[in-house]
């Protein structure tokens, strides 16, 4: 809407520096509101810069005698007088009018608003008019209103209504009153940003840049959605919805993505936004000088990118929303600037205009009173082997060869982003260091990064992970495992318990049941699960289930008799209490789970009977054996065994799996020569298992 002045004459005089109407607020200020008692002293001015641009000029040099404080107020009403006959349509800048005219045809603000917005600007960059202002006194929110209103010649309910919660100046975040205690007449007024002022005083600027300190385009997609196969059930209702929500312009449009830094949550909002083809702007957590915003501030850079962006094909990013959102600190007792105004971020997420797209590491800190009101929310974790191979392969092969990357891709925990960054790190001195150094390197930034997360290095010779040359043959188990293997990828669901000694392959057959399926393995031991708080424990158990849920993953939790023990057994209420948790997540799970424990006879009777299956792994046979040794022997690079081993091999009944593996790390820096060298090796591990007895207890 245009703004509306009363027009008497077009004649705009200037006196000193600032323009006819800033001169006009300025003796409006020292006349009407009192504030020439601070600037007219008995023997002269207390700011000569004020009184100069007011048109007392012929004073500011006199004598102190000849300087008559009577006169003085006598001309300054004059002036005063003069100004208002004389303001027409005069303007605070041409550019500035110019700029707040767009805004107000885009926004939609009412002549009220208009001057509103141009006062708070005009204050925020003219210090002599700040300067004059500061004379009115420190004011409350309740007293902003009449000077307001004397100063622009506005009704004060008029400067009520456009400065209240509701109000559109308010909504949009262009001006908004800082409610906190008593403060000069600028500090009450908050605008946009800190350079907005600047920003919107400038010619010709397009209202999308008026927010550039305070929302930025987003940068090009460089994924696409079929990067993102391991949480394709969410996206095969996600994209539909918001290409829908955008056709139909449906208001209150908010998904809610989280998941562990560095798993792609930001490439997908992009991928999305560039899949169906729509703008995509983010909300800025800096300013253009790289100094952080507060969460007030980005919260109001929101505001005016959903009005300002209201009638655009676009989508908003709010990134990093933990500080926005959170649920208060529970050290300090601080509540974020949502939760200070919740009853409004409630009203905002079931109206805004713009769909967003909220982003956070955690889901966890969030208000649960904000997370009902999202339309959708998904959890994006680390994708899955293949999906980690490929992404890892396309950005770094130039520093690490093929096996690293398959190594690297192998680790639950390493998210693409961690990896695509440490290479990027050293490629900048892979001239100077070497491929071989560089490589080293890279996986040390990266080993660092996991380790800050608190998470395990990736190791170079993991015995966890699965070989190679893994085959199901080699585990002695009283069930088909090929066959279980192939029941579950035609049936995605199953409860597997898997029993017997240390070593026989039960977590090496989870690792290759989720390799088979081509779904990602979650892998939870009592270690990773079990907390000392109380509450925790049942609370780490549903965020496993729920996580492999979601995303699709087979969730294998070792020693799992940690949470099942047999609660007859149970003297403390918390062990009844994780088995229960148990129960109810084995129960609600319709994924893949697979349970392993070496103390099958530990574990609770009711939940034996939830498992679809329970498989029982034992000792290699003495075929299973012979077969093993020679593919033990190839891979040491030892001669094949000969015929005559066989009866010493078939005297050792009580070998594993696990005992291979250990004389073959034996073998790098202990090196054996011979498979007669292995045998010997893996007879120190048969009578280990064999002499091994429970330690006494007391005295004797």
């Amino acid at each position: 809407m245009p703004i509306h002045r009363r027009t008497r004459h077009n004649k705009t005089k200037l006196h000193g520096s600032v323009s006819p109407l800033v001169r006009l607020w300025m003796l409006r200020m020292l006349v009407l509101l009192g504030g020439h008692r601070d600037l007219v002293r008995s023997q002269g001015f207390s700011n000569d810069g004020i009184a100069e641009a007011v048109g007392l000029v012929r004073w500011v040099d006199c004598d102190s005698d000849d300087f008559c404080q009577k006169t003085v107020l006598q001309t300054l009403r004059k002036l005063h007088s003069q100004a208002e006959y004389e303001i027409g349509e005069a303007e605070v800048a041409p550019a500035l009018t110019t700029n707040i005219r767009r805004l107000s045809e885009l926004v939609g603000l009412s002549d009220v608003d208009c001057r509103i917005l141009e006062f708070a600007v005009a204050i925020h960059c003219d210090r002599l008019l700040d300067d004059t202002a500061d004379w009115l006194g420190m004011l409350t929110s309740a007293k902003l209103i009449y000077p307001l209103s004397v100063v622009l010649d506005v009704p004060e309910p008029a400067v009520r209504a456009a400065l209240s919660g509701q109000s559109i100046l308010a909504r949009s975040g262009l001006v908004s009153v800082d409610y906190a205690g008593v403060s000069c007449l600028k500090s009450k007024l908050n605008l946009l940003s800190e350079q907005f002022a600047e920003y919107i005083s400038m010619a010709d600027t397009d209202p999308v840049s008026l927010l550039r300190d305070a929302v930025f385009p987003s940068g090009p997609a460089l994924l696409t959605l079929s990067d993102y196969p391991h949480i394709q059930p969410s996206l095969s209702v996600l994209r539909p919805y918001l290409q829908k929500a955008a056709e139909m312009k449906k208001k209150g449009v908010n998904i809610f993505l989280h998941g562990a830094p560095g798993t792609g949550k930001s490439e997908l909002a992009r991928a999305i936004a560039a899949d169906l083809r729509v703008e995509l702007f983010e909300i800025a957590s800096e300013d253009t000088d790289g100094a952080p915003l507060h969460s007030g501030q980005r919260l109001r850079a929101y505001k005016a990118a959903q009005c300002i962006f209201a009638q655009r094909q676009a989508i908003l990013v709010f990134d990093e929303v933990e500080d926005v959102l959170h649920d208060g600190d529970v050290h300090f007792g601080r509540r974020s600037a949502a939760h200070a105004r919740k009853a409004w971020i409630n009203r905002m997420l079931e109206q805004n205009a713009v769909p967003t797209i909220w982003i956070s590491n955690s889901v966890n800190c969030v208000d649960p009173a904000f997370i009902r009101r999202f339309d959708m929310v998904v959890e994006v974790p680390v994708p899955p082997k293949q999906q980690r191979e490929r992404i890892l392969h396309e950005a770094c092969a130039d520093v690490l060869d093929a096996v690293t990357v398959k190594r690297l891709a192998q680790s639950e925990i390493l998210a693409p982003a961690i990896a695509t960054r440490a290479c990027a790190v050293v490629r900048t001195v892979l001239d100077e260091v070497g491929a071989e150094a560089g490589s080293a390197a890279a996986e040390l930034l990266i080993n660092n990064t996991i380790a800050a997360q608190g998470h395990k290095p990736i190791l170079r010779d993991d015995p966890n992970r699965l070989p190679e040359t893994y085959d199901p043959a080699f585990i002695q188990a009283d069930a088909d495992l090929q066959d279980v293997a192939e029941g579950l990828h035609r049936a995605r669901a199953g409860r597997l318990c898997l029993y017997g000694p240390p070593g026989t392959g039960k977590s090496a057959y989870a690792r290759w049941v989720a390799d088979k399926l081509g779904a990602p393995l979650y892998v939870r031991r009592a270690s990773d699960l079990l907390s000392k708080w109380i509450g925790e424990n049942e609370k780490n158990i549903a965020q496993a289930f729920s996580s492999a849920q979601q995303s699709g993953a087979v969730l294998l939790i070792d020693e799992v008799d940690g949470f099942l023990r047999d609660r007859r057994n149970s003297d403390r209420g918390w062990e009844a209490s994780l088995v229960n948790e148990m129960l109810t997540q084995m129960e609600a799970f319709s994924g893949v789970f697979i349970a392993s424990t070496n103390l099958m006879d530990n574990l609770d009777q009711a939940a034996l009977r939830r498992f679809d299956l329970k498989v029982q792994f034992g000792f290699l046979t003495s075929a299973q054996a012979w077969r093993m040794l020679e593919r033990c022997c190839a891979t040491l690079g030892l001669s094949s065994p000969d015929a005559s081993l066989g009866q010493q091999l078939a005297a050792l009944t009580n070998l594993t799996p696990g005992d291979f593996a250990a004389v073959a790390r034996q073998h790098r820096f202990h090196p054996l020569s011979s498979a007669g060298d292995v045998i010997g090796a893996l007879r120190g591990e048969s009578v280990l298992k064999e002499t091994r007895r429970p330690t006494p207890i007391g005295f004797f």
